[in-house]
């Protein structure tokens, strides 16, 4: 009924801080680019208090944010995310059904889940999106439903996901050149994604986000190209630190372009670059706003990560349950489910697997010594459920 689960990585407990000399230490940080974990346990700590969680792991961390791939196949062939030629997917018959979705939802729900966002592969490949957006918005305790798109097919799509009840869109995009585009996903459609990323704003979605790999001498020139796009569409770009994850083959630390890297490149274009401190955030992107108010958001997993708040489980297309992006084994929802397990069996074992939960993933990768790409493209076609396009990102 369960598969192993991965050894954990051991790591030190950390006290929230309690003081105000600790709280500008934070913002003077966050100006240089720094993060401590004391700050990911705070946002842990402070998420606990406030909301109407019933199970925390080993750190005190809460179950609150449930990623749902809905499908693992993608229109696009991004050179960080998949660079192979050839993928083994998941079997048709295993995918979950919207009904057994939304029941699994409904379980993560009863134990603390207030955020759901659906993933891919590309999600809107999964036929009838919409109407699954609609069972999970009936659900009045998910209080952000969300989904991320590479925006492909989003502007057909656009009006109809709003009407079904989806609050916000987060877009993938890494360039606004055609012809880095092409090189970078091997598809010619960044007029198509652009057209979607337009799309939503008259759709009635409000903010809306940019998700940006940032790689080294890849797409690290676009930086404020992309800011000044995103203050067009309106949006709010996050540039992402190239992550070692999952399909990611061609990784190496040459190719990251730190957080400070980047906050020091926009400092150079727009002058200050001011930290915008929300306790009561735990989302991966700290946020931080020019000098006109304009805000971006860093997502540095690869050299600061905040593992000590994180608060996200994903659920594969076929109900494979993971705790951490770097895990390398899951718990199987979908055999108990369709087995006939009632809800509260199914909440036994994810309350029971969630209470032992000690991972760290990231934090256990910044600190290997000889740090390489995690997975390579053999054992990756042994087991796709260790592909990003498969457990979501």
């Amino acid at each position: 009924m369960q598969r192993a689960v991965a050894t954990p990585v051991p790591s030190h407990r950390v006290r929230p801080r309690h003081d105000e000399g600790l709280r500008e230490k934070r913002e003077m940080l966050l100006r240089s680019g720094e993060r401590t974990v004391a700050d990911d346990v705070s946002h842990s700590s402070s998420a606990v208090a406030a909301g109407s969680e019933r199970v925390v792991d080993q750190y005190r961390r809460p179950l609150r944010n449930l990623r749902i791939s809905v499908v693992d196949r993608c229109n696009l062939r991004c050179q960080y995310c998949m660079p192979e030629k050839d993928y083994v997917w998941l079997a048709r018959e295993d995918l979950l059904s919207f009904e057994e979705i939304s029941r699994l939802t409904d379980v993560f729900i009863g134990l603390g889940v207030q955020k759901v966002r659906l993933t891919g592969g590309e999600p809107l490949l999964r036929r009838d999106m919409p109407e699954l957006v609609r069972q999970l918005a009936r659900k009045q305790d998910i209080r952000d439903l969300a989904m991320t798109t590479n925006g492909v097919r989003l502007a057909e799509q656009a009006e109809t996901l709003r009407d079904a009840g989806l609050h916000r869109v987060t877009v993938s995009l890494d360039t606004l050149r055609p012809e880095r585009f092409l090189t970078l996903t091997r598809r010619d459609c960044l007029s198509a994604v652009l057209e979607g990323i337009r799309s939503l704003t008259p759709a009635g979605f409000t903010d809306t986000k940019i998700d940006t790999v940032v790689i080294r001498g890849v797409n690290d020139d676009e930086l404020t190209e992309l800011i000044e796009f995103c203050r067009q569409v309106p949006a709010e770009v996050r540039f992402i630190e190239y992550m070692d994850v999952g399909g990611a083959t061609g990784w190496s630390s040459a190719k990251v372009l730190t957080r400070e890297e980047i906050l020091a490149a926009l400092a150079r274009h727009y002058g200050s670059v001011e930290p915008v401190v929300d306790e009561a955030e735990s989302a991966p992107a700290d946020r931080f706003a020019l000098p006109d108010g304009t805000t971006f958001g860093v997502i540095s997993s690869t050299t600061q990560p905040f593992c000590g708040s994180c608060d996200r489980a994903r659920l594969t297309a076929d109900g494979i349950w993971y705790r951490c992006l770097y895990a390398l084994t899951g718990t199987d929802l979908r055999t108990p489910l369709r087995d006939g397990a009632t809800d509260d069996e199914l909440r036994g074992v994810i309350e029971s697997v969630w209470r032992a939960r000690r991972d760290r993933g990231a934090e256990a990768r910044l600190a290997a010594r000889h740090r390489r790409p995690l997975l390579s493209a053999e054992r990756l076609k042994r087991d796709p459920h260790l592909e990003m396009h498969t457990r979501g990102g």
